[in-house]
């Protein structure tokens, strides 16, 4: 991975909060992908989450289950962040509706 690449997390917009509040399950999980929608890493956080198959807390605005589906629907992907660049354009649509709607699943063919 390149510096740029590494200080990602640096640049989070919840890098100056208690991770226990990303790390929630249930209801309190809308609260913590709020937070990444509006942060300018959250391809970077997502990508880093997928190709890593972390398990646990919000990341990207994703939650865990939302994660092992989209996992599950792409098992050939090797390079999530390339993925999710490829497709920037349905990701934004996506993740702007879910703003609106919590309820929209996040499912990119």
């Amino acid at each position: 991975m390149t510096d740029a690449g590494e200080n990602w997390a640096a640049r989070a917009a919840c890098a100056q909060m208690d991770p226990e509040d990303l790390f929630v399950r249930g209801a309190r999980q809308r609260p913590a992908r709020e937070i990444c929608f509006g942060c300018p890493v959250r391809r970077e956080c997502l990508a880093d989450a997928l190709d890593s198959r972390t398990e646990f807390g919000v990341w990207g605005g994703m939650t865990e289950r939302e994660r092992r589906a989209l996992l599950r629907r792409h098992p050939a992907v090797t390079d999530w962040r390339a993925w999710l660049e490829s497709r920037d354009e349905e990701i934004v649509t996506i993740w702007g509706r879910r703003q609106r709607m919590s309820s929209v699943s996040f499912d990119l063919a």
